[in-house]
């Protein structure tokens, strides 16, 4: 079996509650979503063995705090995936999966090897798109198994009325969890903070345990 791989490196976690932790990033090429707000546009993919794909993630040298499997999506390929996250853990590695939360079939097949997940919630009026709220219900039913956050992409577009109706999905499931409120990059502006802090409030209004953290990787100036 060969997976499709845009890239392999090593940085720092810029988003969610990990922020700042070294990582080695594996990213996973296509996606199965075209949000108006991606700013991860791939062109280009090297295919591998999962062998072959352990031996570039062993050429980093030093400490990391895990592999973040990345995209696109990941779990498009997820039975690659879980022959590379079997190498990981066997190594002693542990596993952050990041995820548009779209696809909980795959997940359930990944899910015992997999200790974090960064779990996106699609906003419709944030992604330009449908909303995906069924699968993302049953996918964070799956996800809360291992250590889950849930990051949603505030733009000038999103509407409060979206954000409720992601706040009742996740107090339906575990309202304990961690919430990251993201600005959309591309947008900043004094508006868009504006907008970002009214919609923390709203979340703590609802005795969620939520933070708002930007894209430090960008201010950072690392990929």
């Amino acid at each position: 079996m060969r997976g499709k791989i845009a890239e392999v490196f090593a940085s720092i976690q810029g988003e969610g509650p990990y922020l700042g932790q070294r990582q080695i990033f594996v990213r996973f090429f296509n996606c199965n979503l075209n949000c108006i707000f991606c700013d991860t546009k791939l062109r280009y993919f090297k295919e591998y063995t999962a062998r072959q794909l352990w031996a570039e993630i062993e050429k980093f040298p030093g400490q990391y705090h895990s592999i973040s499997f990345t995209g696109g999506e990941p779990l498009l390929q997820s039975d690659f995936l879980k022959e590379i996250m079997a190498l990981a853990k066997g190594n002693g590695w542990k596993n952050y999966l990041e995820t548009n939360g779209t696809l909980p079939r795959a997940l359930s097949d990944v899910i015992a090897l997999t200790d974090i997940v960064a779990m996106d919630i699609k906003l419709p009026s944030s992604s330009g798109m449908q909303g995906v709220w069924v699968m993302h219900e049953r996918f964070l039913q799956i996800a809360v198994q291992k250590d889950v956050f849930v990051k949603m992409v505030i733009c000038n577009s999103t509407t409060e009325q979206d954000l409720r109706r992601a706040i009742e999905i996740i107090k339906r499931v575990k309202d304990s969890l961690c919430v990251v409120l993201q600005s959309n990059s591309l947008e900043e502006s004094v508006g868009l903070r504006e907008k970002v802090s009214f919609f923390e409030y709203v979340c703590r209004n609802e005795n969620l345990n939520v933070s708002v953290i930007p894209q430090m990787h960008k201010v950072w100036g690392v990929k």
